[in-house]
This record gives C-alpha cells, structure tokens and sequence, in this order.
C-alpha cells in the first residue's frame, strides 16, 4: 500500500515528507531464493552464514519463515533439507503461509551447487542494512520537519540510532596464530627494552608500575571512589607524570570541571603550589620561582583538555578517533563514566544506559589499541561498614552497574584511612597521615593488591611514599630548599642533612618543588 503524501510548511514553500522519495525498499528475492535453496542442499552450508544472517534479513515474509524452520533444525541438530524443512513448517504451523511444499521445491531447484552460498549471503545481509538504514532516515527525517523536537535532541538520536546499528552489524574474522604470534613476541621484545618490566605507559608511581606493569594498550582501567577520596588528585597526577615528564601525548575528558580549574589543579601538582593560593593569588617569593621553573613543562605538554559537559559516548568516540589520528594521542582520561549519556537511545534503565557506555569505552580501547582510564563513583555502601576493613571498597561498591566491573580490564580503588578517622593500621605498622591506599581489586592481565602511595591534598597530588614533593632532587642527589637567598635563590641539602624538622625550623623556609 503506498505510503500517504505528506507535505510540511518550510519558508512559506510546499516540502515533501522524506517518505515522499521512497522507493521498493532494496532486496534480491532471487539471491535469497538462491540462499535459502543451497542451504538445503548442503548440510554444513547453514555453519557458514549462519552467524550472518537472521530471519529478518529476508525481505519476503515466507523467507523469513522457512530460514526460521532451517535455523531451529541447525539448533537441534537436524539434517536439513527439502524433506525436514517442509516437515517443520508443518509443526510451526506456518507450511500453506509459505506456499506449500510446492515453494520449498522451487528453491532447492534454484541451485545447483552451495559453493556460492557465502557471497549470496553477505548480498541479504547488505540489503537487509541498508533498509535498516532507510528506516533510522525516516525516522529522523520526520523528527527535523517537526518543530515540537530540538534538533539538537535529533542529531543526538541519528548518532545513537547509526551506533547502534553499526553494532548491531559488526562481524569479526577470526585470525590465524601466527600472524598473533609475531605480535605478541614483538609486544614482549618492547617490554623487555624497557627498564623494570614495563610494557605499558608508566603511571609515574613506581609501586604502581610494579603490580600493573604499566597502563596497557586496549584495556579498559576503571579508577573509582568515593567523595573526597582524590579521584581527580590522582588523574591529574597521571596526567602530569605521562604528558608533562613523560611527553606522551594523552587526552582529558572532564566532564566535572573546566578546563581553568582542572589547569589550576595541574599546575598545583606541577609547581608544588598550594591550590587555595593560586586560587586567591596571596604567592610568595618562592611560589614564584617555582611556578616560573615548573609551568613551562605543562606549557609543552602534548595534554589535549576537554570540557564538554553531559558528554555523550557517540561524541566521545568521535572526539578520540579524531585525536588518536591528529595527535597520536596514547592514553585517554574521563573524568568521570557516571556523567556521560548515551544521547539519542532508550533504555529501561540508567544501569542499561552505563553498561552500554563501559562496553563502548571498552571497544574503544580495543578499536585504536590504547588505555583507556575512566573515573567512576561508588555508592553509598561503604560508609554503612563499620572498621578499617569495612570501609574498604568493595567490587560489589561500583555504581549503577555490574557491567562495569565485567567490561573492566583492571578495577582500582582509591581508599583514604585517614578521611574515615582511622589514623594506623590494626597492627600500628602503617601510619596513614597523609597517605592513600590504591586497591587493585581486578586484573585481567596481572597481580591484585593494595599499593601505598603518598597524597597531598593541598597539591592535588598522589606520589611514591618515598617522593618527598616538598622538596626537589637535584642531578647531583641533594635536596634543594625554596629560602629566597642568593641569585638563584636556591639552598642545597645534601641527603645525609636532610631533617624535614630542621628545615621546617629555618627562617622564610616554604618547601616546594
């Protein structure tokens, strides 16, 4: 039945529905006829396309149904052809709706041989996606002549429709091993150049390091807290450690703040730079000299910042090919998985809307083989847990969704004894003043475990315990003091000298690196 004539106002002119330019939608009755034949003919043919096509790749109803009666055979592992095909349209009661038995031996007659099966398949499947296609069109076409709707509300709905169908859609070769072999020896050889192991990008803690090894191409690390734990502390950190010492170009998606305050906050753990005082300018002689010494290094940072609130993953994806290929960016940042959307797409649920954003991260990662690192809230359990093993994050803590945790490569914690009132360890062996627990709960690839790290909430900074960031090393291995005296305005300590309560007695002493 032909579709209705629509016409919409635009400028005063008559437009036609984009309904008005259809046509027979796109099929080949011939080549599905040719499919549906050859696949009974040939008893292992079914395993070929199989994964490739579903009913609803047929265009003709009663082909729908007769690849529906070969398919439930295939699955209960009957033979298939002409015979048991026309006996199960009988049992599903759909044989006369198809044509009779006199159909099904038309297209066994349609084929002489299966050899060509595969090809005659990948034609449906291309046929049945692009009248997929005209459907999101109309869909989206109807919604941009219609006012009632903010467009960008409508592109975000093209984006998420195109996602989901491109998933929809992907279908993956398998690889012969020897090809995977040379690429897993040469990823090994590149490990075994690096100092102490690393086959990853280094976070820049040591005690890290040792238990991951680096952060690794194609994994998904989930870094989640609770509030006030420093999720923000220890992303900048990285941030700082592989951009701005380590010169690899990454990219920082802040979904939570902009990008001044998350450029004060770098600069904070970059100059040693107490972040109230940037913020209310009252810097004294040596705040100076260190924000002159340190900022250039940020400045030269290969550090791609952005801001964009509300996020969506389609945009996000976009924004980190597009970055990956213009800038060779390495490792990518999100802070944090809980504030992106799927724009554009239903869910039941927002659990289903953060399962499908933490499986897209982890197919990004996959796609341009880089780590991808996303911070993510926790809820509220831990606070309900009495005692310092209680207050521990737990992976059954991570919020609005399992998949989460399942799509992760890596799951880290950041646990802060100190915020909860817990000053040492049950044993008295670790004092937790000014330090943070960093819990590896998953790893896909490597040891779980617990790394004790310095933080400096005052510098938005994690560190190694023995980084003292109060105070910078010199080539020479002594401890240089920030007392404005001399040209330089430098004091030198050497290691065996160093006594912080000394130093912090000294007249105009500051600290900072």
């Amino acid at each position: 039945m032909a579709e209705e004539r629509r016409t919409y106002q635009r400028r005063g002119q008559q437009v036609a529905s984009p309904l008005e330019y259809a046509h027979v939608q796109p099929h080949a009755s011939e080549v599905e006829m040719a499919v549906l034949g050859a696949l009974m003919i040939d008893k292992d043919a079914f395993m070929e396309v199989g994964d490739s096509l579903a009913p609803e790749s047929f265009y003709e109803p009663r082909n729908q149904m007769v690849y529906d009666a070969i398919r439930s055979l295939s699955v209960e592992d009957s033979p298939i052809d002409v015979l048991t095909v026309i006996d199960k349209l009988g049992k599903m009661g759909k044989l006369e709706e198809v044509g009779g038995p006199g159909y099904i031996a038309e297209l066994s007659s349609k084929v002489a041989t299966s050899a060509n099966v595969e090809y005659h398949a990948n034609i449906v499947a291309e046929k049945y996606l692009a009248r997929q296609m005209i459907q999101y069109v109309n869909v989206i076409g109807k919604k941009v002549y219609d006012e009632s709707y903010d467009i960008k509300d409508v592109i975000d709905e093209a984006e998420g429709s195109l996602f989901e169908l491109s998933q929809k859609n992907i279908k993956k070769d398998y690889s012969v091993l020897a090809p995977i072999v040379d690429k897993a020896k040469e990823t090994i050889m590149q490990a075994y150049a690096k100092k102490g192991g690393l086959s990853g990008i280094s976070s820049g803690i040591v005690a890290l390091d040792e238990k991951t090894l680096g952060w690794q191409n194609s994994d998904l690390v989930i870094i989640a807290a609770r509030p006030a734990m420093g999720k923000t502390a220890f992303a900048l950190s990285m941030a700082k450690n592989i951009a701005a010492d380590q010169k690899i170009p990454m990219a920082f998606f802040s979904l939570e703040m902009s990008d001044v305050q998350l450029t004060n906050r770098l600069i904070s753990n970059a100059c040693k730079i107490e972040g109230m005082k940037l913020v209310s300018g009252q810097l004294d002689g040596p705040d100076l000299l260190r924000l002159d010494k340190k900022i250039q290094k940020l400045i030269d940072a290969p550090l791609y910042i952005d801001d964009t609130a509300g996020l969506s993953i389609m945009d996000l994806r976009s924004k980190v090919r597009r970055l990956v290929r213009e800038h060779g960016v390495k490792l990518v940042m999100i802070d944090y998985l809980q504030l992106m959307t799927a724009s554009g797409m239903k869910f039941n649920s927002r659990q289903e809307e953060v399962s499908l954003i933490s499986r897209s991260l982890k197919g990004l990662a996959k796609e341009l083989n880089i780590p991808v690192l996303a911070l993510s809230q926790l809820n509220r359990n831990v606070e309900s847990r009495n005692g310092a093993e209680g207050k521990r994050p737990q992976l059954s803590d991570l919020r609005e969704s399992g998949a989460i945790e399942q799509d992760a490569d890596m799951v880290i914690f950041l646990h802060r004894p100190e915020y909860f009132g817990i000053g040492a360890s049950s044993d008295g062996a670790i004092d937790y003043h000014n330090k943070a627990e960093v819990i590896i709960s998953k790893h896909r690839k490597g040891a779980t475990g617990i790394v004790l790290t310095k933080f400096l909430g005052e510098y938005t900074l994690y560190a190694d315990l023995d980084d003292d960031p109060s105070l910078p090393v010199s080539a020479g291995g002594e401890i240089i003091g920030s007392k404005v005296n001399g040209e330089n305005g430098d004091m030198l300590f050497s290691q065996t000298e160093y006594d912080p309560f000394k130093l912090a007695a000294i007249d105009g002493y500051r600290g900072g690196d």
